[in-house]
């Protein structure tokens, strides 16, 4: 089954590029674009993104960037220099330091998508009531999803459940990329706040970020085509 737009991002969470490079000989591009984080860019580097951009993939560059406005400014023109599909940062580090990235990579002409990042799917309404949030997570979503749209961006980082507010209020255009996918909605790991496929894409999700039940399938091509064909069938409501 050929995908021109895949709408599953897998989530390479290896720290080595030996076996990230495993995994990625088993797929390729029709099927899925793939995310970097934190640990494996750490491990690998730069080089190992433009080893993906290379084999054709659509690279989702997830470093959260969260710092002065002129730093997270170089480092998402230095995302973009890799050639990646998209890359993020947190929209908590305000207007200025968002508007500040969308202009660097207007200047320099890239097609690089930049969301922000909202409420982390781990979060609960606890936790953000322990750094001083004081109302819940929809709520912060909400603000910060405006903040981000006001600010430039194409769109936010967000689990499935805020994911129809969102839709509603913002429109088919903008971008809501969702982790905390898990196919059968069990809480097995450190995510708080999870669906699954089907319902984030009837929510209105617009990329769903799946890590473990993919990589770690028995036959992660056969999961990718269930789980695309599940969601083909699936729309906003």
């Amino acid at each position: 089954m050929k995908i021109n737009n895949p709408r599953i991002i897998v989530a390479l969470d290896y720290d080595n590029s030996t076996h990230a490079m495993e995994f990625v000989e088993t797929i390729d591009p029709t099927l899925c674009k793939l995310k970097v984080g934190k640990e494996l860019f750490t491990s690998c580097g730069p080089s190992f993104v433009s080893l993906l951009v290379k084999k054709g993939f659509d690279v989702f560059l997830d470093l959260k960037f969260h710092d002065i406005p002129s730093t997270v400014s170089k480092a998402v023109k230095a995302a973009s220099d890799l050639g990646v599909w998209m890359s993020n940062l947190h929209a908590s580090g305000g207007t200025e330091m968002m508007e500040g990235a969308k202009n660097i990579l207007d200047k320099s002409g890239s097609e690089m998508l930049l969301v922000a990042v909202t409420v982390l799917t781990s979060f609960n309404n606890k936790d953000l009531d322990e750094i001083g949030v004081t109302h819940d997570v929809n709520k912060q979503v909400n603000e910060l999803a405006w903040l981000s749209k006001k600010s430039g961006m194409d769109g936010v980082v967000a689990s499935g459940i805020e994911a129809e507010m969102l839709r509603k209020i913002h429109g088919d255009d903008f971008i809501i990329v969702t982790p905390g996918i898990r196919l059968n909605s069990i809480k097995i790991d450190d995510q708080s706040r999870i669906l699954s496929p089907s319902q984030a894409i009837i929510n209105g999700s617009s990329y769903l970020v799946i890590g473990r039940p993919v990589t770690q399938a028995s036959n992660p091509i056969d999961t990718l085509r269930r789980i695309s064909h599940e969601i083909s069938k699936k729309t906003f409501k």
